[in-house]
């Protein structure tokens, strides 16, 4: 019998560690190469790991609720068979690798910090040498808890370390006690900055009865409000509304569906159609493919759109398609049904939720004929499709204006009125709908 290491894999370019959820194994279990073993949990995105090699989970290393650092071991496996030397050699070169690409990256996530609501900054580092990883710095970030007060709580990990258990249960203690004071911003902050880190007002305090259920929010629900009112704060949002002409579009789909579902085996829904118009204008109107950076505008080369995926515990969760424009409806309709499933069965990769540079949200999905959607930071637009439905419609023919029925969409698209004015954000959301409305509907599939 050889034994095998199982590590902490690496999810993303951004991800130095993840939080142990829950073992889908337990110890003597025989486990098939790439079955999943472990559920984890990283500030981006909740994952299942698979094993690498196949045999009996010997021994788990990292317990339900630790933080593990990428590369590091969480767990034995005793497979079938001795490994030889030069197998046992090259196992220990890339397991060093690893390590020394985790350290390496590490100095440089060091001046990485989380910014607190109140503009305190919070670094991996602290001055007094405790480290803080970045989920405890992102519920940090969360609850406003700013270095003068996460250093007074007492952690429980290893070396002391605070961890998720140990910030947790200092938020529901939190408001018993009373909250120490933080030392204030600079005067000579900028004007824009003192406005961006700004304490968000606090909400109104709720009545509540002992008829009424209390419901806590889970950890991606928690997320997800801090980013919408995070992008409310940092971003004007403005919103500009066109109604689209359907028609051709929906006789296409209505053409080529049963062929997509035969030969495919899926759906073929708009949201590929969608995508591909959308893709068009962004060619046609680059700066609205930008991010903002300070007093700096990023241009981005590449048109990567993400795609709002309603998951079945009503939280919500954008995969990005890379290069949308270098698909065709086939491959963009393939993409996005795969993306989706794996969405709603928490399979998606941490690296499938970054990168994008716009995002659609098919809000018609729920029968809503429009929606004013919030930005996904550091995007600078984001456009919502609305339901199609049958209107009566003025059409302009050699014989003069007929009534006809028509199927008709709203599109609303929401967008950064710090770089992108009215003409523009106005001119975008226009081309897409023109690219629809002028759809071939002798095109293939």
């Amino acid at each position: 019998m050889a034994t095998v290491e199982m590590v902490m894999p690496k999810m993303g370019e951004s991800i130095m560690e993840a939080t142990v959820l829950t073992w889908l194994k337990k110890e003597g279990d025989t486990i098939e190469e790439d079955e999943s073993v472990l559920e984890v949990a990283t500030d981006k995105v909740d994952t299942e790991v698979p094993a690498l090699k196949g045999g009996v989970l010997k021994q788990i290393l990292a317990k339900e609720g630790d933080v593990v650092a990428v590369g590091n071991p969480i767990a034995i496996i005793e497979t079938e068979g001795a490994g030889n030397g030069a197998e046992t050699s090259n196992k220990q070169e890339d397991k060093q690798e690893s390590k020394e690409e985790v350290v390496a990256s590490a100095h440089t996530q060091t001046k990485v910090s989380a910014q607190t609501s109140n503009g305190q900054e919070i670094s991996a580092h602290s001055e007094s040498g405790k480290f803080y990883s970045p989920l405890v710095r992102n519920i940090a970030k969360e609850e406003n808890i700013g270095i003068n007060e996460l250093e007074n709580i007492d952690g429980t990990g290893k070396d002391g370390r605070v961890t998720k258990k140990d910030i947790l249960s200092y938020v529901e203690t939190r408001g018993k006690q009373p909250a120490q004071q933080e030392s204030q911003p600079s005067q000579q902050t900028a004007t824009t900055q003192q406005a961006a880190t700004q304490p968000a007002p606090k909400g109104v305090p709720v009545s509540i009865s002992g008829d009424d259920e209390i419901i806590e929010m889970d950890r991606m629900r928690k997320m997800i409000a801090t980013r919408m009112v995070d992008s409310k704060r940092i971003s004007p949002h403005v919103t500009s509304f066109v109604e689209a002409d359907m028609t051709a579009v929906v006789q296409w789909r209505n053409k080529y569906k049963n062929q997509f579902k035969e030969q495919e085996g899926g759906n073929l829904t708009f949201t590929p159609l969608f995508i591909e118009a959308v893709a068009k204008a962004i060619k046609d109107y680059p700066m609205i493919n930008v991010q903002v950076d300070g007093d700096r505008i990023i241009k981005k080369k590449h048109i990567n759109i993400g795609v709002a995926v309603a998951l079945p515990s009503g939280n919500l969760i954008v995969p990005v398609i890379k290069d949308a424009d270098q698909l065709n409806i086939r491959g963009l309709a393939n993409k996005v049904n795969d993306l989706a499933k794996r969405a709603r069965d928490n399979k998606l990769k941490a690296e499938e939720l970054e990168g994008g540079t716009f995002t659609i949200s098919n809000v018609g999905s729920f029968g809503n004929v429009m929606g004013t959607p919030i930005i996904m930071q550091p995007q600078v637009g984001i456009l919502a499709l609305g339901a199609i439905v049958k209107k009566p419609a003025v059409l302009e023919t050699p014989q003069g204006d007929v009534i006809a029925i028509r199927h008709k969409m709203f599109l609303s698209h929401s967008y950064d009125h710090r770089v992108v004015d009215g003409s523009l954000g106005g001119m975008v959301v226009r081309r897409v709908a023109d690219y629809l409305e002028k759809w071939d509907t002798k095109k293939e599939l």
